[in-house]
């Protein structure tokens, strides 16, 4: 079942797609469950962080099976489909993609055979030093020309731990791991054993669940909600996990340095997760009165872009004591589908995606909040939208600090250039997206309502701090790989 590459135009709308996650990983170990099942649940439940392609890997005990394609988790997978994926683990992976581009072959879990048996492996993240450890690739498996077609990040850890001389995968990882830069939750798995790692910084989240005949690793405790597990800890940055009959081992494989993603409580994690502690949907509301703190408004109505908006605006209200209100209905199928739109469909942009409540918005001041200002289109469209449905005035406010740089740690933003904050200030993208007014919150004040210390944050995408060093020339971004490999380099 491959479908042809690039079906799924993600940006199916031609609008402003905004922020986007590296991907979703899920790892079960639960002899005589239905794991595939359990996997794709998982996946269901994180189809938020990466709507691409979906794959899931599981083991009998003596061999690996993996199925994957392009699409969302409900598209790629039938239930007949489920059912030839038999075994006691599994690991499932759902992708938006940040090295590499959006084709099947690309898609994962990767997998590939090692002296001790098969490692099948998902990431979530992005590396940084992945010239060096293609260049190391080559060298292990003495290739002089190309490194047998890999295209990503995700492949090149996967080939570094299977051409490893050690005695098991469990001692490949641990002597491949300290060797990787950049930010990485990772699941794999060999024919016995599930395992898990996270970067020493703990850039994208990962947890640990239990279930009453086994182990879940996930990228958020929504996903151990779904499939039954009660949530047990995050996996610490700089952790090492093993899981299989004798339980789970835990180990260190370096100091944890932690610089957890803020754009995760902005935008990124579901609202029902937990991250470092904090529930994320008590966190947004808490971002929301903060934001009414630092930037009020005279208005009528609060209204939310659903539904990332939606806690923000609810704190937002409350705090200004201005009545919370849903202006804008959406429509949650946008984009699920395979047929590409036409140009004039195109053109219709936003509308297909959010409609406006007339008899609500006509006559009003309204206080519109959303996540984050990237390029500016989906707010332009929104304020035009609501001008047209008659609101008198319209103040636009987010719940994160203006974006001005690119992540190299797993989102995929823009480019520098096609951040609006980067080259304008604030009055100038007030004018630019025609709103009333528009008020960003504080980094100060968006720090303080996640309750974590700033030192253990990154915040990059708004300070041009990174916490990893980059390397100098990301020029080629995601694609770099692959134009190393058209051009033989």
């Amino acid at each position: 079942m491959r479908r042809p590459d690039g079906l799924l135009n993600h940006n199916v709308l031609g609008e402003d797609k905004g922020p986007q996650d590296a991907c979703g990983v899920f790892g079960v170990w639960a002899p005589g469950e239905e794991v595939a099942k359990l996997s794709f649940y998982g996946l269901y439940a994180l189809q938020h962080r990466g709507t691409e392609s979906a794959g899931i890997a599981t083991s009998d005990g003596e061999r690996i099976l993996i199925f994957k394609d392009m699409g969302l988790v409900s598209q790629v997978f039938t239930e007949g489909d489920l059912a030839t994926l038999k075994g006691n683990l599994a690991i499932g992976h759902c992708r938006y993609s940040t090295t590499g581009s959006s084709t099947w072959v690309n898609a994962q879990p990767t997998l590939r055979p090692t002296k001790y048996g098969t490692l099948a492996l998902a990431h979530n993240g992005n590396l940084t030093n992945t010239g060096d450890l293609a260049e190391l690739v080559q060298k292990l498996e003495g290739s002089a020309t190309s490194m047998s077609g890999v295209t990503t990040d995700t492949e090149i850890m996967t080939a570094l731990i299977a051409l490893q001389d050690e005695k098991n995968v469990e001692a490949s990882a641990l002597a491949v791991l300290p060797q990787l830069e950049g930010a990485f939750s990772l699941v794999f798995m060999d024919e016995q054993t599930l395992y898990a790692a996270r970067d020493r910084h703990g850039v994208r989240p990962l947890v640990l669940g239990k279930l009453e005949t086994g182990w879940v690793v996930a990228s958020e405790s929504a996903a151990l909600d779904i499939v039954g597990a009660a949530f047990v800890r995050e996996i610490e940055p700089g952790e090492f996990i093993s899981i299989d009959s004798n339980g789970v081992r835990s180990q260190r494989w370096a100091e944890a340095q932690p610089k957890g993603c803020l754009f995760e409580y902005v935008y990124l994690a579901r609202p029902d997760t937990t991250i470092a502690g904090s529930g994320i949907h008590k966190t947004r509301v808490a971002i929301g009165a903060q934001l009414a703190k630092e930037a009020p408004a005279e208005a009528d109505l609060v209204i939310p872009v659903p539904e990332s908006g939606t806690p923000a605006a609810i704190g937002y209200a409350k705090e200004s004591g201005i009545p919370f209100g849903l202006g804008l209905v959406k429509n949650s199928y946008v984009g699920r589908t395979f047929i590409q739109p036409s140009q004039t469909i195109r053109q219709l942009g936003i509308r297909l995606k959010l409609n406006p409540l007339r008899e609500i918005i006509e006559g009003k001041r309204i206080v519109v909040v959303d996540d984050s200002i990237v390029r500016g289109n989906t707010q332009r469209a929104i304020v035009r939208m609501l001008r047209e449905a008659g609101a008198r005035e319209i103040h636009v406010r987010i719940s994160s600090p203006p974006v001005k740089w690119p992540c190299y740690y797993g989102i995929d933003f823009a480019t520098r250039a096609e951040l609006i904050a980067n080259g304008l200030e604030v009055e100038e993208i007030r004018r630019s997206i025609g709103a009333d007014s528009l008020g960003y919150v504080s980094l100060d004040g968006l720090i303080a309502a996640t309750q974590v210390p700033s030192e253990r944050l990154c915040s990059a995408c708004f300070t041009g701090e990174y916490p990893i060093r980059i390397p100098e020339d990301m020029t080629e971004g995601k694609l770099r790989l692959e134009i190393t490999e058209v051009h033989g380099h």
